[in-house]
């Protein structure tokens, strides 16, 4: 059986392995999550588990995603790379030392295209106050990076892009879901705790897929590689933060699935998202990470998380045989 089930557990207690299956305890009771399709177990709230269950869960081949109380992401454990290649890591990084910002300029440019898509569906219901952010989208990114640029000028413009996408909210949010700027750590607004919270599952996604392919996560390329992090899932999970976390977001806060008086802790300034609002956010996001669509050149349904694991394949194509890398476009696949 296929392992496709990712599994939540959003209460305090403790994970242990019972016979063949992953067992969850807390003062309700005991929970058993089946391990045969289980292909990831998220923790969002403080879970206890021993070096025995984890040596379980690493023999099943289960990604394990750890949050703290506050909803912030701790870390992942993953099982022992199986699909490590040192002759493709080899190249990866010379691929780095050498075409480093030709792929930065790449993954710059798919965000702006899907930035652009998705406000366009506004544009297009009526929103006509986005026209100028749209052509600034549809020129001015590509002006600029068909320049000779260092990696610094290639994030600057990354930056405007989203700065712009952040101030185009305006036009189609209500008032109490916008963002008068973006604060990461600790999100200080209901739309902060959106972005932060589904940028974070998105990146845990993206760890997940990038795992099953002889990527190597460390060596990234928009992004700098740096101790402790994952960079190369920010890096491909980049063009697909408009397309999955910010559709999902507009759409919950569009029909009112998601409210700030009731799936926000008040205690904190309603800028974390309480149980229920998590619940509300994961059930939208796998739905949307699930949806397919007829892919243009595959000629067969995909999911988006499948796209995450073919941007890693058409990445490592790019490594071994120069073949173009272009991250995913919205448009292309609609």
């Amino acid at each position: 059986m296929a392992k496709n089930h990712t599994r939540y557990i959003f209460s305090m207690g403790e994970l242990h392995r019972k016979d063949n299956s992953i067992a969850f305890r807390n003062e309700k009771g005991s929970l058993y999550i089946p391990i045969e399709d289980t292909r990831e177990l998220y923790c969002l709230a403080e879970v206890s588990m021993n070096t025995k269950f984890l040596d379980f869960i690493a023999k099943a081949g289960i990604t394990l995603h750890l949050f703290n109380y506050y909803g912030n992401y701790s870390g992942t454990f993953y099982p022992k790379e199986q699909l490590i290649s040192g002759d493709l890591t080899i190249k990866q990084s010379i691929v780095f030392i050498e075409k480093r910002l030709l792929i930065a300029k790449q993954i710059v440019l798919a965000i702006g295209a899907n930035i652009h898509e998705v406000l366009y569906h506004y544009y297009r219901h009526g929103k006509k106050e986005l026209k100028p952010t749209l052509d600034w989208l549809k020129s001015e990114p590509k002006k600029f990076l068909d320049n000779e640029l260092t990696i610094e000028q290639i994030l600057f413009i990354e930056g405007q892009i989203w700065h712009r996408f952040y101030s185009s909210f305006e036009h189609f949010l209500p008032e109490d879901f916008l963002m008068n700027k973006r604060v990461k750590r600790p999100p200080d607004n209901p739309m902060n705790a959106l972005v932060s919270f589904g940028n974070t599952m998105l990146y845990t996604k993206t760890i997940s897929a990038i795992y099953h392919t002889h990527l190597n996560q460390s060596i990234s390329f928009l992004h700098s590689p740096q101790d402790g992090r994952f960079s190369l899932s920010l890096d491909l999970s980049e063009a697909f933060k408009p397309v999955i976390v910010f559709r999902t977001i507009f759409d919950l806060v569009g029909r009112k699935q998601l409210q700030v008086a009731k799936h926000f802790d008040k205690n904190l300034n309603y800028a974390l998202l309480n149980e229920e609002g998590k619940k509300i956010f994961i059930n939208a996001f796998e739905e949307r990470m699930n949806e397919s669509f007829m892919h243009p050149k595959l000629k067969r349904k995909v999911s988006y998380k499948q796209c995450l694991k073919l941007d890693g394949y058409k990445l490592i194509k790019y490594i071994v045989e120069g073949r173009e890398f272009t991250p995913f476009l919205l448009k292309e696949n609609q």
